[in-house]
Parts: structure tokens; C-alpha cells; sequence
């Protein structure tokens, strides 16, 4: 498929916006970052979890749930011991093109992984060094663990229950940390025993989205309250900004290889780019009004790679020059484009969240391969690439389920 290109432009925007003239991005100042501060852990006794307390407010203290705090859980009947499942992937559905792959390329499948907690909704998933898949189960607040080489499901319920665990991410020490969207929380979970803390976020940055691990904090979007902010886990700070510009909805998170972070603002047709030192805001104008990006990822030599949610396109940013380019999704413009992360095939992986399709999309040919889903209904809100063993792992939202797309070793 063609792509449109656009050079980098004027921004459009007013007073108070600092216009670089050179590559038509706008840049906004930083505002002063809100802090908040957890209680240092009392020494002596059952170990406590730090929890941010909110601005004004004193800091408040939740017990980390212990494996034998668990076992003593389950048997009073209460509802924080794990479950563990088992399950076999049992779908697969094969890829089909408009243009075929070369044949050496091999057929991209889906593999599906039936969650067997009753009414589950998995939203984003993780996957850890080890090759452990995690995933939010937000309408039974749980947090789910999956053993690939097993089948081996285990879910752990969130402390505070009614959470809507929405995002997940694992961090470079293992530790697993998901937002929880309902009740203004960032969770991280013990991979070895499955013990859970809270950290209490700041009432304006209330609604936490999606997570990343980066430069030893985890940082947030908060779509609702117009805000991104992170959390330091060794002291419990949280620092926190509003973006300028008002009504945003930043979404996707991701980090670039220059350790900068960058934003997809939903609400907008804007990407904006994040100084982790400082938090100061760089926001980059889409060229077409009506874009909505909604997901990132970020290829190794720059390029900003989203979905346009509302117009139905995939898009690419440099942010070097400004220049954006465009491809019309196979579904068209009503398909939808939502979760999208970059391959290990070299290819950059989508979902068309109306068609119940993924979208691989080949940089150097422009070539689309659309594959199936194959149970229908699916919604691929966020995937994640486990680069070390060439898998896709994706959340199928309203299924009930987990994809796994084997795309080989890295090329």
C-alpha cells in the first residue's frame, strides 16, 4: 500500500507555546512536577507495604501479602490465595495476504490460550526475561501469571480488591508492576511468591493508565486526568505533570532508544516526546486534524510508530525532521488500529480492534499481512514482543484468552 507523507509543519498552536521553527514541533515548558512521598518501611515486624500517600494527605501503610499470609487466606476462605489452571493452546488460525510472503517467510499463526477464571478480561499483557507471561484480568482484579512451556495458569487478586488492574509491565529486576486504574494505584507483584504492594498515587493523577519500567522508576499515563507522571520505588516519590494542553488523553507509553519517553495523546492528534530528567513536554503535531493515535512503539533507530485509532491508518514519526508518514489499515477506515508492537521478523505488529485482525506491516516493502484472530470478537488492546524467544504475546480482550504468534529469531 502507498504511503502519504508529510514534512514537518507549523504547529497551529497559541500563546505560551514555544514553537521550534526549525522541524515545526512544539514545545511546552515543563510544568513544576507535584511530588508525593511514601513513609520510609518500619524496621522489625510483618513487612509493610510503602504506599504514596495523596498531596495533603499522611501516608498510608498496606501489609504485603506473604506466601504464608496466602496460605492462611485460602483458609479462611477469603479471596487473595493464587489459583493455579492449566491450559493448552487450542486455536489456530493461519495468515492470509494480498500479497504473498516470500517463502522463506514463515505463515504467521495465532495460538490462543483459554483463561479459565470465570468471566475474566485481560487487558495488557507482560512477558518477563524468563519468558513468564503476565497479564491484567481487570474485571475480576487479578493479576495472571502463564507458563508457555507448561500451560500452567496462576492468578493472583489484587489487595485492594476492585482495582481494574488495566496496564503491566516487568521490570529489568523481574518485579511485575500493573496500574490500578479504579483505585489510584501502582501494584507490584513478587514474581517468586506472588506477594502484592500498593503504592497510593496523588488524587489528581487518580485514574493511572498504562505503565513502563524505565531508568529504574516506573513511569504512568493517566488518561483521565490529563497527566503522566512516575513513581520511584526506592523512595516512593511520585512526580507528576499536567499537559498544557487540555482534554490530551495520554495513552500509549514507550520509551525510545535515546531514553527519552514518548506519549500517544488520544485525545489529540499529537505524540509528544518526554525528557525523563527534567519531564519536560514535547508535543509533535500529526499532519491531519482528525488523527487519534492511540498505541506506540519505537523502532532502533528512532522512528515513533502508532495507530490512528479514529481515521484507520498506521503512522510512522521521525523525530529528527518531523516528517510523517501514513498507511491506509487493510480494514479500513473504520478498522480501528489499537495495541501495535514491533517484531522480531523486522515487521511492525497491530490489531484492527473493529475487524478481529492482526496487521503486519513490513517497513522495508510496505507489504500488510493480515491474520486472523480466531476467536471472534477479540480486542488486542496492547501486545508485547518477547524478543528473546521471536513470540507476540497478545491480551484478546472479550474472549477470555491469550495469543501467542511465534515470529522467529530475530533477524
Amino acid at each position: 500500500m502507498g504511503a502519504t507523507e508529510h514534512a514537518g509543519g507549523g504547529s497551529g498552536y497559541g500563546p505560551g507555546q514555544l514553537s521550534d521553527s526549525s522541524d515545526g514541533r512544539t514545545v511546552l515548558p515543563a510544568p513544576r512536577p507535584v511530588q508525593g512521598r511514601a513513609a520510609l518501611r518500619p524496621s522489625g515486624g510483618t513487612p509493610l507495604s510503602l504506599r504514596c500517600g495523596t498531596k495533603g494527605d499522611p501516608p498510608r501503610l498496606r501489609p504485603t501479602l506473604t506466601a504464608s499470609r496466602m496460605e492462611s487466606i485460602a483458609l479462611s476462605g477469603e479471596r487473595l490465595m493464587p489459583v493455579i489452571h492449566h491450559t493448552i493452546p487450542i486455536f489456530v488460525a493461519i495468515a492470509t495476504t494480498a500479497s504473498a510472503l516470500a517463502a522463506q517467510t514463515p505463515t504467521p499463526v495465532v495460538v490462543e490460550y483459554v483463561i479459565p477464571r470465570a468471566g475474566n478480561f485481560p487487558h495488557d499483557p507482560a512477558v518477563g526475561a524468563d519468558g513468564i507471561v503476565w497479564y491484567t484480568d481487570q474485571t475480576n482484579s487479578y493479576i495472571g501469571r502463564l507458563d508457555p512451556a507448561t500451560g500452567k495458569i496462576t492468578d493472583y487478586a489484587t489487595p485492594t480488591p476492585e482495582s481494574g488492574p488495566h496496564g503491566i509491565t516487568v521490570a529489568p529486576d523481574g518485579s511485575v508492576w500493573y496500574t490500578a486504574q479504579r483505585t489510584g494505584l501502582l501494584g507490584r507483584v513478587n514474581p517468586k511468591d506472588g506477594s502484592i504492594d500498593e503504592f497510593d498515587l496523588p488524587y489528581e493523577t487518580r485514574n493511572p493508565h498504562t505503565p513502563i519500567a524505565h531508568q529504574g522508576k516506573i513511569w504512568y499515563t493517566d488518561a483521565n486526568n490529563n497527566t503522566y507522571g512516575r513513581l520511584d520505588p526506592a523512595s516512593g516519590k511520585v512526580d507528576f505533570w499536567t499537559i498544557p494542553t487540555p482534554n490530551t488523553r495520554p495513552y500509549g507509553l514507550f520509551a525510545a532508544p535515546d531514553e527519552s519517553v514518548w506519549i500517544a495523546q488520544l485525545g489529540t492528534n499529537q505524540l509528544s516526546r518526554v525528557d525523563p530528567a527534567s519531564g519536560a513536554l514535547r508535543e509533535y503535531p500529526l499532519p491531519n486534524p482528525a488523527a487519534r493515535p492511540r498505541r506506540l512503539t519505537i523502532t532502533a533507530d528512532g522512528t515513533v510508530w502508532y495507530t490512528d485509532y479514529a481515521r484507520g491508518y498506521l503512522g510512522a514519526l521521525n523525530p529528527a525532521t518531523g516528517n510523517v508518514r501514513e498507511w491506509p489499515s487493510p480494514g479500513g477506515k473504520d478498522s480501528g488500529p489499537y495495541g501495535i508492537s514491533t517484531g522480531t521478523d523486522g515487521r511492525i505488529w497491530y490489531d484492527e480492534a473493529r475487524t478481529g485482525d492482526m496487521v503486519a506491516f513490513d517497513p522495508k516493502t510496505s507489504k500488510m499481512t493480515v491474520v486472523p484472530i480466531p476467536t471472534a470478537g477479540a480486542i488486542v488492546r496492547h501486545m508485547v514482543t518477547d524478543g528473546a524467544r521471536g513470540r507476540l504475546w497478545l491480551a484478546l480482550s472479550g474472549t477470555g484468552r491469550i495469543g501467542e504468534i511465534d515470529l522467529g529469531k530475530p533477524r
